[in-house]
């Protein structure tokens, strides 16, 4: 066989290829066994992303419950219901609902992308036991518990405002985030003013929780991949309890002040280009006189 049959012969084989390499993919999404196994290993890491900002198992109240033992106090059925839609059964009235929504500070639970009835039940397994070991995996952050000095105060505002660079690569704070109190525009508008944060999460054990694995659609894809540093986390804390007190930044006198940074600067920029306008115009000038300066001598009126 020449070897241009041998091509032509490949080239008829190639679509038969795909088709039988696609329904191998397919079937492999099909099994039960092989889905499954891939999903209960991938609950951990799950539960670890979205759910230990808020949660512990065994290591007490942070935004939400402790969830050790929550089988034990409510059914599972509502517990599932709820995880599926929270916003939902809160919205419905129902009284174990609201008890939480208010306990957290009404801080809803957001509903989780992914949250599917089969992931539900493998995170309730997961709780149940995690629940009855002396120590999860998730019982939390360990917090230290000493005194925040005026050093950790300074290395936590250089690292919101970016002069300090994260160790993982993680955004600077003040990309999308304000806080009264700093120079020029004061910060980002895309997330919220956090001089209060510290007074909303109700302290440093919660604050520096949710730093850990923070759950808002917005930051989890960047730290994800870029999540703190213990120490990143404490000079952080020390920083929003510094601002605890101060009143958080109005966006009406934030957008007067980028108004009136904008009209000084066009100021400075107009005056600028005249100055130069000017000693351009000066030199051409000076260039032409010179010029006819040099000329008059040999006009036609001295011969």
């Amino acid at each position: 066989m020449s070897s241009r049959q041998s091509s032509r012969h490949l080239l008829r084989l190639q679509p038969l290829c795909l088709t039988l390499l696609a329904l191998c993919l397919a079937l492999l999404d099909w099994l039960p066994l092989g889905s499954g196994t891939a999903s209960a290993q991938d609950t951990p890491d799950f539960f670890r992303q979205y759910c230990v900002s808020c949660h512990t198992i065994g290591g007490g109240r942070l935004t939400g419950p402790d969830l050790k033992n929550v089988l034990q106090r409510q059914k599972r059925e509502w517990l599932a219901n709820f995880m599926m839609d929270p916003r939902g059964v809160i919205d419905s009235g129902d009284p174990y609902a609201l008890k939480i929504f208010e306990e957290a500070r009404k801080v809803p639970m957001p509903n989780l992308t992914g949250m599917t009835r089969d992931r539900v039940e493998k995170l309730l397994d997961l709780i149940e036991a995690e629940s009855k070991l002396e120590k999860s995996q998730f019982k939390g952050l360990q917090i230290s518990n000493k005194p925040f000095t005026d050093e950790d105060r300074s290395q936590g505002r250089e690292l919101f405002l970016g002069h300090r660079r994260l160790k993982k690569g993680g955004t600077a704070c003040i990309s999308c985030h304000s806080v009264q109190g700093l120079p020029a525009l004061g910060g980002g508008r895309l997330g919220p003013d956090l001089t209060k944060v510290y007074e909303r999460l109700k302290g440093r054990k919660s604050l520096s929780a949710w730093l850990v694995a923070p759950g808002t659609e917005t930051m989890q894809p960047i730290f994800k991949t870029h999540p703190l540093e213990p120490d990143e986390i404490h000079t952080l804390v020390a920083f929003f309890e510094a601002h605890a007190s101060e009143q958080p930044a109005s966006p009406a006198v934030n957008r007067v002040t980028f108004l009136l940074l904008g009209l000084v600067l066009s100021c400075t920029l107009i005056f600028v280009f005249d100055s130069l306008w000017k000693q351009r115009f000066t030199g051409v000038r000076r260039a032409l006189v010179e010029q006819y300066t040099a000329k008059k001598p040999n006009s036609p009126q001295e011969h």
